[in-house]
């Protein structure tokens, strides 16, 4: 099985595992410790925060500022158009910034957010 491992710098490491917890992610006790922290998305899928000298260690270069560029945009898959907006209220009640209503185009629904740290997420459902 494969398994993808998000990995994104934050300014606080305990805010920001609240912030992802009040979504239903669950902390990964195998994960680092220290001035890292994993929570478990899904089955397949892992968040690996780092405080941002951590981040910065690791990769070898500067953090994106988020205030002023995207580096990536994290994309989660829903069960229902209902699960979209719930998901994105909750972020929006625990912190993060709305990024509008949701859209429709065909069968995907979609509606994204940011969390505190100015990382963009989408979460989409696609009937079918």
């Amino acid at each position: 099985m494969t398994t993808t491992f998000v990995n994104l710098p934050v300014r606080d490491l305990a805010s920001a595992a609240e912030f992802y917890r009040a979504l239903g992610f669950d902390a990964d006790p195998a994960g680092p410790a220290g001035d890292s922290m994993t929570l478990t998305v899904s089955d397949g899928t892992r968040l690996v925060l780092h405080v941002r000298s951590a981040f910065e260690a690791y990769t070898g270069v500067a953090a994106t500022d988020t205030a002023a560029s995207r580096e990536v945009i994290v994309g989660l898959s829903a069960q229902s158009r209902e699960q979209v907006d719930e998901l994105v209220d909750r972020a929006v009640a625990a912190g993060g910034e709305s990024l509008g209503p949701g859209s429709a185009s065909g069968p995907m629904y979609m509606r994204g957010f940011r969390d505190p740290d100015g990382h963009q997420w989408s979460f989409l459902h696609i009937a079918g």
